[in-house]
């Protein structure tokens, strides 16, 4: 993957390639930022400058052995984990999964060849494991310190990048600390985050942080026009919508895509002002199959469709970043999210997200919030 396919993120480039330029690779680099930032993207086209035997000043040459096999992702100094979820074989411990990242790797090339901005419900939903949370495994963890310890094959550095590291087992996090901390020489680790907090502190202190911001609007609408062939009106619009987002633009430049979590927020607003009490148990069964992190998810989701929802209603559509279905139907339902119970529908939210993090009785809090947005949402 080279630089200059990557959009926007100039300065983190210039920073990155500076650091190969110098001599100055840190052993350990953790790559933090919101999705759709093109985090993954900026880490493999690090390792292949750092492995290009051509590179010139801004770029890998893409044409020399080792930039052909990186962009290809078959590079052998070039090592990918990430999350699965396998059902345990019998015999097997509880800290491991029957198969990691090496069973899924040709799903993982193709599936990061086809676009390197992917989320990790997309990545559940390629595995088939939509409902249930990925986890890097002990292991996985064993595995790395296997493929570490090896010499490199062409290049004088191995790369091993970790997709979200937040994924890793508590065994497998504490297992990797010694090697991440004090690896072999000539070898670098880029971890890939999206939630910096729930990465153990140990695995922290023990990298470099590169942070990634939103990817700048005009650089957006930029890639939409040349990659999409967008009117550069539209592009503008979706590139406010994404607000930093590469995946999301590309959504709905495409097919104009709501989140997963749009029916599921559609149907429970409704019910609360319909105050169908039997529906919303209903409601809550429904939400309650889906495993914590979805839950968590479909909370963070609500949380911004109420502010579009109280930004239209104030009239500041400028400031709205959601479009088509959501739009609409925040337009519509804007009326009943107003200064009287945004506070408040924001706090109870926010509890409930609090509650799911603690491991709470997901039935209990999912039962609560509705009975209390029931009252909040018809509140004159």
């Amino acid at each position: 993957m080279l630089f200059k396919d990557i959009v926007g993120q100039e300065e983190v480039k210039e920073r990155l390639i500076k650091s190969v330029r110098d001599d100055r690779i840190a052993h350990a680099q953790l790559f933090v930022g919101q999705p759709g930032t093109g985090k993954l993207a900026l880490a493999i086209a690090y390792a292949q400058y750092i492995a290009c035997k051509n590179r010139s000043e801004t770029d890998s040459c893409g044409t020399c052995p080792a930039c052909l096999k990186y962009q290809k992702l078959i590079h052998p100094d070039l090592h990918f984990v990430f999350p699965v979820n396998e059902v345990k074989s019998e015999g097997e411990s509880d800290k491991s999964s029957g198969k990691g990242s090496d069973t899924y790797i040709g799903v993982w090339r193709e599936n990061l060849l086809n676009s390197p901005y992917f989320t990790e419900q997309h990545w559940y939903s390629v595995l088939g494991i939509e409902n249930k949370m990925g986890i890097i495994s002990t292991g996985e963890a064993s595995e790395v310190i296997k493929k570490i310890s090896l010499k490199s094959y062409e290049s004088e550095f191995k790369v091993m990048i970790i997709w979200l590291p937040e994924r890793l087992h508590i065994s497998a996090a504490n297992r990797l600390l010694k090697l991440i901390e004090e690896p072999p020489g000539k070898t670098a680790f880029l971890l890939v985050t999206e939630d910096q907090e729930r990465i153990i502190g140990t695995i922290q202190s023990r990298t470099q942080i590169v942070k990634i911001p939103p990817i700048n609007r005009e650089d957006i609408a930029q890639a939409l026009v040349t990659r999409y062939d967008l009117s550069p009106q539209k592009s503008h619009d979706i590139s406010r919508v994404a607000n930093g987002d590469f995946q999301s633009a590309v959504s709905l430049a495409i097919d104009n895509n709501a989140s997963p979590n749009f029916a599921l927020l559609c149907d429970l607003l409704r019910l609360c002002y319909a105050k169908n009490v039997l529906s919303l148990l209903n409601w809550v069964d429904a939400i309650v199959k889906l495993n914590r992190e979805r839950q968590k998810d479909f909370i963070i989701y609500s949380l911004r469709i109420i502010r579009e929802s109280f930004m239209l209603n104030l009239g500041l559509d400028d400031i709205v970043y959601i479009a088509g279905e959501e739009e609409e139907f925040s337009k519509n339902f804007s009326p009943f999210i107003n200064g009287k119970n945004v506070v408040k529908i924001y706090d109870e939210l926010n509890m409930a997200m609090l509650h799911i993090t603690r491991n709470g009785n997901a039935h209990i809090i999912f039962t609560d919030l509705t009975m209390k947005l029931v009252k909040l949402i018809n509140k004159l």
